[in-house]
């Protein structure tokens, strides 16, 4: 089977997030955790985690990219028990049987991202439309197949049908301007 693993090609994400997740970290979408917070009124670092990071679930930090790699039953399971005890301390989960079942959902919806090869990455862009949160997600691979991952050797982007409607200004971000 395939999972999310976080990945860190520069040091970016150490400055875009208020907490980056550790490069290696088993990765969900992690929408949820802006299900009680007004999207509009999101600013900096919580903005930008919003608009374009995956949860390490080990951290709970947020990663701009993942990687798509093999994993084990038993890596699945130790996902969905890390994340559950989350939801249970966090995110006020009745009971760890309850969280289970929410962990499992947001397990499942990162492997339905896996469809592609091995080692792809995958990167995302949330907007918050209509009273809703859309997600949109491009996959990233080496020209010409696989071969190990180099920062900026990526030339091919899968599901870059439209624009986003937003440019992060990482220099802003790194100096505490808002965006």
């Amino acid at each position: 089977m395939k999972l999310l693993r976080t990945i860190r090609l520069d040091p970016s994400d150490t400055f875009v997030f208020d907490k980056a997740a550790e490069p290696g970290e088993w990765a969900v979408s992690g929408a949820f955790a802006f299900w009680d917070r007004d999207p509009t009124k999101l600013e900096g670092k919580a903005r930008s985690a919003f608009r374009s990071g995956f949860l390490g679930v080990e951290s709970f930090g947020r990663s701009t990219l993942v990687q798509i790699v093999e994993a084990s039953a038993a890596d699945r399971t130790a996902v969905i028990e890390m994340l559950a005890k989350h939801l249970v301390d966090h995110y006020g989960a009745p009971d760890m049987d309850a969280a289970r079942l929410a962990a499992e959902e947001e397990v499942a919806f990162a492997q339905s991202l896996c469809t592609p090869q091995l080692d792809t990455l995958i990167a995302v862009h949330r907007t918050y439309e209509e009273g809703a949160v859309r997600e949109q997600f491009r996959s990233l691979r080496p020209r010409g197949g696989p071969r190990p991952a180099r920062a900026f050797s990526f030339m091919e982007v899968e599901g870059e049908d439209e624009e986003p409607g937003e440019q992060v200004d990482l220099v802003a971000i790194a100096r505490g301007e808002k965006t």
